[in-house]
């Protein structure tokens, strides 16, 4: 089977579980769920440690990266990188600090959805913006062949732009 198309059928399972999240309690704590916080924990420790090896293996083939909320409200993201473009941000170590913030996970069997916000700080800003930003997002993680893969990131808010972390670490 294409593989980006079984990644879009396994993100629009994904988006249809988390909506019958009420119907059928998912694991928020413990067990799988910690599994999961502590892997995403770990990934972006070395997305910012520019660690390419790691986040190349513990990246699906088919992931999808959508920066920027203007798809929410039927606009264009800012941008949608593959794996290469995102191991190529990594590469470049964009990021000075990513801490993940007020994430939560939902888990279904195999698949895993996080949702939370990263707050971050760009090494070197965009012209006209401050390095400091942060980012609502939900994201979607597969067990395969028993070890966790980073299979999509979408923005749901931001990124919010501030002259330090204090002024965006409650946006």
């Amino acid at each position: 089977m294409d593989r980006p198309f079984c990644s879009r059928k396994l993100i629009a399972a994904a988006l249809l579980c988390a909506g019958f999240a009420g119907l059928a309690p998912a694991e928020t704590s413990g067990g799988a769920a910690a599994e999961v916080l502590a892997f995403e924990k770990a990934m972006e420790a070395a997305v910012v440690r520019g660690d390419v090896a790691f986040v190349e293996r513990v990246s699906a083939p088919d992931l999808s990266f959508t920066h920027g909320d203007g798809w929410t409200t039927g606009g264009k993201p800012l941008g949608v990188d593959n794996r290469q473009a995102f191991l190529e941000r990594v590469k470049n170590q964009r990021y000075n600090v990513r801490d993940l913030d007020s994430v939560k996970v939902e888990m279904h069997g195999d698949v895993a959805i996080t949702y939370g916000r990263y707050v971050a700080q760009n090494r070197v800003a965009a012209p006209g913006k401050d390095t400091w930003f942060s980012v609502w997002f939900e994201r979607v993680y597969q067990k395969r062949d028993g070890h966790w893969l980073y299979v999509s990131h979408r923005t749901v808010h931001g990124p919010t732009y501030g002259p330090d972390r204090q002024a965006v670490s409650d946006k």
